[in-house]
């Protein structure tokens, strides 16, 4: 069984931060790499940012580059979204997802995911 919960998403003034987390539960001998996604209304899901096991292997979407920074604690089963400069056109749904290895960027090759943390950037 699989689970995992995001946390920290909120309303946040143009130009501000915020930081999300993932928290994930999961037996300890699996290996897994993560993906942050988001979806506005009326469009489609997007993978904003993945990362490897090892955390050595990041890649971003072009949209959120420079601005977002995806790392992990595997020690706490925890993967995190710091997000800086923040623009009212990233207003969305923001999901952690996981799956056994880094090599996808497409949001349906991801087996498991959380509930979801909504992401209002507002003044």
């Amino acid at each position: 069984q699989v689970q995992l919960v995001e946390s920290g998403g909120g309303l946040v003034q143009p130009g501000g931060s915020l930081r999300l987390s993932c928290a994930v539960s999961i037996h300890s001998s699996i290996t897994y790499a993560v993906a942050w996604l988001r979806q506005a209304p009326g469009q489609e899901r997007e993978l904003v940012a993945r990362i490897s096991w090892n955390g050595a292997r990041t890649a971003y979407a072009d949209s959120v580059k420079d601005r977002f920074t995806i790392s992990r604690d595997n020690r706490k089963n925890t993967v995190y979204l710091q997000m800086n400069s923040l623009k009212p056109e990233d207003t969305a749904v923001y999901y952690c997802a996981a799956r056994p290895t880094y090599d996808s960027d497409r949001p349906y090759r991801y087996d498991y995911w959380g509930q979801g943390t909504q992401v209002t950037v507002s003044s």
